[in-house]
């Protein structure tokens, strides 16, 4: 019982974290005169990561490997098939012409090249954790030059407007809070969840993929659900493949930079992987058939039924 409350303590801290990190950083931007575009392509984006960026940090500093590497394919199929699912339940979700010609591309490309770099040698080492963060860079210039070119056509969340009127003592006490909240949530999560795996028996790469990316996801499974049913425009399948990009490429990246992180569970390769591969290839023919711009419901059902069955399977 001990264990299970480090995680739900850990869970609660970290979204928490988050949220005010969230905050903080759409405040300080709009100190900064940075545009609400240029804020909800990157500050948000990065900071809606942060929960899994200090889990992953903090696993592979405390010789989990399995975690660091789990948490960041589960949190992507987490993203695509239980919230991009449960939201298309709840309305149709329409689809942009960025999706299309670039979001799509890029996440496939990431997850190719993640894929790719833990197969070849069985560990993400430093240099690849750089490549990825220079990839990163080069495709937020693509996006926010393409975006300043299609106004009409990026969906970014309406930022609060109360943000551009808090003082700079609120931000840094936000971002004080976040952080504090954030580092004491991954401590509590990661030592739950490695004294939760040994009790039970199973493997860390489970509790990880299962678990911890769940939660790592509940920020934006609330902001979804929400939108959802206040009939507003849900969060945009473009903003949940923003967020899976920043989870490959600023999560793995800079763990890796900070240390090697080996594999060490044969499964993330056998399987995970192709999991998260799947999830991100079927999202382009479910937004073409049978009409283009469009992930209806019946598609959402398929969508979230295919990630109960992936966790069946898991366990």
């Amino acid at each position: 019982m001990e264990n299970i409350a480090y995680v739900i303590i850990g869970l609660i801290l970290l979204v928490a974290g988050g949220e005010f990190l969230v905050r903080a950083s759409v405040g300080l931007s709009f100190k900064l005169n940075i545009s609400k575009m240029v804020i909800g392509l990157t500050v948000v984006s990065f900071a809606t990561s942060a929960p899994e960026l200090l889990v992953s940090v903090n696993a592979a500093l405390n010789d989990s490997p399995a975690i660091a590497i789990n948490n960041v394919i589960g949190s992507n199929i987490a993203n695509l098939g239980l919230v991009l699912g449960i939201t298309a339940i709840i309305g149709p979700i329409a689809v942009n012409n960025t999706f299309y010609k670039l979001t799509w591309p890029v996440l496939m490309a990431f997850s190719l090249l993640i894929y790719y770099f833990l197969w070849n040698d069985d560990v993400l080492t430093r240099l690849e954790g750089i490549i990825l963060l220079i990839c990163l860079i080069v495709f937020l210039v693509v996006l926010i030059r393409s975006a300043r070119n299609n106004k009409d056509d990026v969906d970014i969340e309406e930022i609060d407007a109360v943000a551009a009127t808090i003082s700079y003592l609120k931000i840094f006490t936000w971002l004080a809070i976040g952080g504090v909240a954030l580092y004491f949530g991954s401590e509590f999560l990661v030592a739950g969840a490695k004294a939760f795996a040994i009790e039970m028996g199973v493997k860390e790469g489970v509790i990880a993929i299962t678990m911890i990316a769940i939660g790592t996801s509940v920020p934006e499974l609330a902001a979804s659900v929400i939108a959802a049913m206040k009939n507003e425009k849900a969060i945009s399948l473009g903003n949940l493949i923003g967020s899976n990009i920043f989870n490959i490429a600023s999560v793995l990246g800079i763990t890796a930079v900070i240390t090697d992180i080996p594999v060490v569970e044969v499964s993330i390769l056998s399987r995970d992987i192709f999991w998260m591969l799947g999830f991100a290839f079927i999202l382009y023919p479910l937004a073409f058939i049978p009409k283009k711009f469009g992930i209806e419901r019946y598609e959402g059902v398929l969508l979230f039924l295919s990630y109960v069955l992936f966790i069946y399977l898991v366990f």
